[in-house]
């Protein structure tokens, strides 16, 4: 979700403004994808790299995220939305660690769209930390016996199918660290629109594209 800031910037708002603008752009699309039928959506919102930014930056997302769990919640749960927050989440403040384990198991047996946020992630993080996972629940292995297939179930969205459809808003053609395992074979639609302006109409132009695309996975013929 790319461009806050710039969109803050262009209005001359404070980049505080840019990101609650952003947050609030959250929402329509979360609604959009629910009635569309998409059972999964991730959201990349605070990378592992974010923590570079100014300080009041950092401060003001982590306050943003407090009041978006505070205040979204209870609609989530009662639009069938279920919560997963993905990422080293010991580098935030206690609350907001708490305020995450209450918000997942509110919303836990919720099965309409499974809305998935990426805080303090990245996507090399994700592999590390799977890659000592299964070496935790295989002491007596060696690392050489691991497999694809066997170190999957260790990836912090093991719960989720490999991710279809990559957007990234903002006009920047990269992932820039972002599921890098589970995007393998993603199909990436990049945008110029700023976060705050990526309406539901241009969710949908970025699903009509998808569904004309060829995916063949590496084999020559299309499934």
């Amino acid at each position: 979700m790319d461009g806050n800031r710039r969109w803050a910037k262009k209005r001359f708002m404070p980049t505080a403004l840019g990101h609650a603008a952003g947050a609030k752009q959250v929402r329509d699309i979360v609604k959009t994808c629910a009635e569309m039928g998409v059972p999964y959506l991730s959201l990349f919102a605070f990378s592992t790299e974010n923590w570079k930014r100014p300080e009041d930056e950092v401060s003001s997302l982590m306050g943003l995220f407090t009041t978006y769990l505070q205040k979204e919640v209870d609609d989530m749960n009662t639009n069938g939305v279920c919560l997963k927050v993905v990422g080293d989440k010991s580098r935030f403040a206690p609350v907001l660690q708490e305020l995450i384990a209450r918000a997942e198991q509110q919303t836990a047996q919720n099965t309409r769209i499974t809305l998935t946020v990426c805080a303090n992630y990245g996507g090399r993080w994700d592999m590390v930390q799977a890659a000592q996972a299964w070496q935790q629940a295989h002491p007596a292995q060696n690392v050489r016996e691991m497999t694809e297939d066997g170190l999957a179930p260790y990836l912090s969205t093991a719960y989720a199918p490999e991710v279809d459809l990559l957007i990234r808003t903002g006009g920047e053609s990269r992932i820039s660290n972002f599921m890098l395992w589970q995007a393998a074979y993603a199909e990436m639609f990049f945008t110029d629109d700023l976060w705050p302006e990526f309406s539901p109409a241009r969710l949908k132009e970025a699903m009509a594209w998808f569904a004309g695309r060829d995916r063949r996975f590496g084999s020559s013929a299309p499934l």
